[in-house]
């Protein structure tokens, strides 16, 4: 794996993974990780923008109520505000490659460092870390713009993985591993320094 203090931000794209209405269908919203996620996603979002770096965003398809090919709510949450120059690619995949052009659209911008944000931590998010540190991109991990619900087991009715627990796990086992975790403050500071003058206080 590439160590993303390797690689300069001027290098990243930033990744919005699968920040979409489809998870306002059915009850798991209303028990969802990290108050401050579209907060954070949305200062994240702007920094690139500002950086005048890549912003891909990506959305989910598979046979979930809201998550099918023609569903109304396979759409980006409405606080993105997605530019037209931004691309925007449909997945059916956990990952953010194998079933998208992601990959040959990163090479031809010359990407050697992916910036990881969305929903849900442990699922896209964490899959597509993986790949890409195997594909040979440094990657940050951002945790704090990231969003997940808790697990239930399948095999013992009313146990259930709590959103802390998966949080830690997930980091623990990315961290040095596949990615870095970084904080939106940690990123701010890193694109002062490389684009001077372009980017707000976080």
């Amino acid at each position: 794996m590439l160590d993303s203090e390797q690689i300069s931000l001027t290098q990243s794209a930033l990744l919005v993974i699968d920040v979409q209405n489809s998870f306002l269908v059915g009850e798991r919203w209303a028990r969802h990780s990290n108050l401050h996620f579209e907060e954070r996603l949305a200062q994240i979002v702007e920094l690139y923008r500002k950086a005048r770096l890549p912003i891909i965003f990506i959305l989910h398809h598979d046979q979930d109520p809201g998550f099918r090919v023609g569903d109304h709510e396979v759409a980006l949450m409405a606080f993105l505000d997605r530019r037209s120059y931004e691309p925007l690619l449909y997945k059916h995949t956990r990952n953010c490659f194998t079933s998208t052009m992601l990959l040959p659209l990163l090479l031809e911008r010359g990407v050697r460092r992916l910036l990881i944000t969305g929903i849900q931590t442990e699922q896209c998010c964490e899959t597509t870390a993986r790949l890409a540190a195997d594909y040979g991109f440094a990657v940050d991990f951002v945790t704090e713009c990231t969003r997940t619900f808790p697990i239930p087991n399948w095999d013992r009715a009313g146990e259930e993985l709590d959103t802390d627990a998966i949080i830690e796990r997930t980091e623990y086992a990315l961290h040095r591993r596949f990615a870095r975790i970084r904080t939106v403050r940690e990123i701010a500071e890193e694109l002062a320094i490389h684009t001077p003058g372009s980017i707000a206080s976080i």
